[in-house]
């Protein structure tokens, strides 16, 4: 019992202090709450990327389908220009058949030996066929006029009384020529044709730039001082830009779609000038209104070639095109009238001495 030895005394342990948590630091809060912020940054960022692309690709989709519409819109009107084409063809070759007959007509007065009356009425006839010619084929109211004066001269060349329904006929006529308005068609043909050449060099709304001020060079040298504020305003200056809010901002259009822009205008002025010599009204002045509001939406108007495009057009669309004209048939109705009864004409002679034979039975009484 002896052998066992003691052992030491137990001393008492000390109490053990807690540990602080991991979470109550500071610098682990401010790393949590970067760490969160550049989660949401990163996810703003993704959302952000990705309505960027949505955007870009209606963009693109849009773009597409206005470059569909423009070959579509142009196959259309190469279409519409071959058929008006034709057409002007066969007014060209009715007009050339016209001037043929004209031609044979000439030989058969000529060859033919006709009395006087005769040949003034067949004159008569072939100018007011001219007119009416001119009137339908070519809506030319100055030739139709000087062909219908030409009549009613060669009618007063030869005083004939029986002639007096076909001289009012055609002076009717003359007056409804006289208060229809006169239009310049080859001037205002002309005009589309310089106004066509002039789109390519017209600038665009959104590329103009403010004008730099000039400066002028003093006779002496500057200052340091002066020099070094005549710098700072120069790049002061281009950080203010004053514009006008009162207007909408010019649209903005990729390079691509201001050379369709250009190329729809001229296909519109080339239908103005076709309808113009379709004589078609309606659709001239539809033309002419679309290309002045295409120019005042993405043009600069600021620019002098602009602004006088912007003039020209707007003295177009009141251009009286499209009358409809008279078709100088009373003067025909007159003319043939009188041509069948060639009976009226040899009456005429004899017809004076009438009232000489009245006396004759008031001396036999």
């Amino acid at each position: 019992m002896s052998d066992i030895p003691s052992l030491p005394p137990v001393e008492s342990a000390s109490p053990v202090q807690p540990r602080p948590s991991a979470w109550r630091r500071p610098s682990v809060i401010i790393a949590a709450v970067a760490l969160a912020l550049l989660g949401w940054q990163w996810v703003e960022t993704r959302s952000r990327l990705a309505d960027l692309q949505e955007d870009l690709a209606r963009r693109l989709t849009d773009g597409d389908t206005a470059a569909k519409e423009a070959r579509a819109l142009a196959r259309q009107a190469q279409e519409n220009l071959q058929d008006l084409q034709g057409k002007v063809g066969a007014l060209d070759a009715k007009l050339s058949e016209s001037q043929g007959q004209q031609v044979a007509l000439e030989a058969m007065y000529q060859e033919f030996s006709r009395s006087r009356d005769d040949r003034v009425l067949a004159e008569v006839e072939q100018a007011v066929a001219i007119a009416a010619q001119q009137l339908q084929l070519a809506g030319n109211v100055h030739a139709a006029l000087f062909a219908l004066q030409a009549a009613d001269a060669r009618l007063g060349s030869v005083d004939r009384p029986q002639w007096l329904p076909l001289r009012k006929a055609i002076a009717a006529d003359l007056d409804t020529l006289k208060a229809l308005p006169q239009v310049d068609s080859s001037g205002i043909a002309l005009k589309l044709e310089t106004l066509i050449g002039r789109l390519d060099r017209l600038p665009l709304a959104f590329e103009a730039k403010p004008r730099a001020a000039s400066v002028k060079p003093d006779e002496a040298a500057p200052s340091w001082l002066k020099s070094l504020w005549a710098d700072f305003w120069a790049e002061f200056s281009q950080l203010l830009r004053i514009e006008r809010m009162d207007r909408p901002d010019p649209a903005l259009l990729a390079p691509s779609n201001a050379v369709f822009l250009r190329e729809n205008l001229k296909l519109r002025l080339m239908n103005a000038r076709l309808a113009l010599l379709s004589r078609d009204g309606n659709t001239f002045r539809e033309d002419v209104r679309i290309s002045r509001e295409w120019l005042e939406r993405y043009f600069d108007l600021s620019n002098a070639a602009a602004a006088a495009a912007k003039a020209d057009l707007a003295e177009l669309q009141a251009v009286p095109v499209g009358v409809e004209l008279p078709t100088l048939q009373s003067s025909q109705v007159a003319l043939h009238a009188l041509q069948a009864k060639p009976e009226q004409r040899a009456d005429v002679a004899p017809a004076a001495p009438a009232p000489a034979a009245n006396p004759a039975p008031a001396k036999k009484n």
